[in-house]
């Protein structure tokens, strides 16, 4: 994300055909994203070619309320103390990718286990962020969402009492070409016993940053050129050196590196500009499949590495597939720049 003082200029939103190709390096994600406007239409044009649309109810969803007995065992819903009325749940996951039962293991690694090899032991959690199904994340209010990721912040706080436990990853994916097997709204919660490559290189990015500015990149992440909205608390921007067409992040004003320290109060504020962006790429881009993560800091993070690390929450519409190239190089193609994609979506009218 460029300071300010790294702004392009702004081309304007309808001027891709007098644009060059142009290499950023984003420091947050710490990598190359090749911009080639000329391998796309115009910003203003890009439309899903396979939306999202709500699905009927099918006869036998296991996240419908009412059918509780029939998903894997609750860990805590809300309100609370069994309220046959919840307004969302957070189980374990049926087919979890870890498993929470091999803790002791965990912390007795066998004689023969090498660094290239450890004990399966994590946490994998799903939040039914409603008791309908026809409701969708974007049709909850404001104080609803707070409510999920107040959930989210619950369950991190619970998980991080496991020693064995390194990083939490909170996601959400919406429509089955965005990885979703359930149509029900719900969320996930990853707890792994490491630290993911992504995020050692995230870290890694925000360091070199810091020790070249005395600034944290997230922090700067207010250039005119690439707000698209805000509230009291959060910015919504698309990043400078985004890896995905129409790729939002929301970002809190105030340093903050764990997400989990988001208060109440917070937590409301950011469920408002959530709701916002999610409407606001639903409507722009013919309800586009989409994926969201929560990118917040390990949990054994260093003091001395507080001040470059900073909690966001990143949310890709699904508008193209990842080919050869990227899996080859780990440098993404994106046909749209990001100013742009923030001119448009600013002027996205919902109403």
């Amino acid at each position: 994300m460029a300071s300010p003082s790294h702004a392009p200029p702004d081309h304007g939103a309808d001027s891709v055909e007098t644009r060059s190709p142009e290499l950023r390096k984003d420091p947050v994600t710490n990598r190359w994203v090749i911009f080639s406007p000329a391998r796309a239409k115009r910003p203003t044009d890009f439309k899903s070619k396979s939306p999202e649309n709500p699905n009927p109810k099918p006869s036998s969803c296991p996240f419908c309320i009412g059918r509780e007995h029939e998903c894997a065992p609750e860990i805590f819903r809300v309100p609370p103390d069994d309220d046959p009325n919840w307004k969302l749940r957070v189980i374990e996951n049926l087919y979890p990718a870890l498993s929470r039962n091999l803790e002791t293991q965990s912390n007795h690694q066998s004689a023969t286990a090498t660094s290239r090899t450890i004990v399966g032991f994590g946490f994998h959690d799903v939040v039914i962020e409603a008791p309908l199904h026809s409701i969708q994340l974007s049709d909850i209010d404001p104080v609803g969402i707070g409510d999920v990721l107040i959930a989210y912040r619950k369950r991190i706080e619970q998980i991080a009492q496991h020693d064995s436990i390194n990083y939490i990853q909170v996601f959400k994916n919406h429509g089955a070409s965005a990885g979703a097997s359930m149509s029900h709204s719900h969320s996930q919660i990853m707890a792994l016993p490491v630290v993911p490559p992504t995020v050692s290189s995230r870290l890694g990015g925000t360091k070199d940053y810091f020790d070249e500015t005395g600034k944290c990149c997230l922090c700067e992440a207010k250039s005119k050129h690439f707000v698209i909205d805000e509230s009291s608390h959060f910015v919504s921007v698309a990043p400078y050196a985004s890896t995905y067409p129409f790729e939002v992040w929301i970002v809190p004003k105030d340093h903050s590196s764990h997400f989990h320290h988001l208060d109440d109060v917070k937590a409301v504020d950011l469920g408002g500009l959530l709701k916002l962006m999610l409407q606001k790429i639903a409507k722009q881009l013919n309800d586009p499949p989409y994926n969201y993560m929560i990118h917040t800091s390990p949990l054994k993070v260093t003091e001395s590495q507080l001040p470059y690390t900073h909690w966001f929450l990143q949310i890709v519409p699904q508008l193209s597939g990842v080919g050869g190239f990227e899996m080859g190089t780990g440098c993404y193609i994106n046909p749209v720049f990001p100013e742009d994609v923030a001119k448009v979506l600013r002027e996205v009218s919902l109403t």
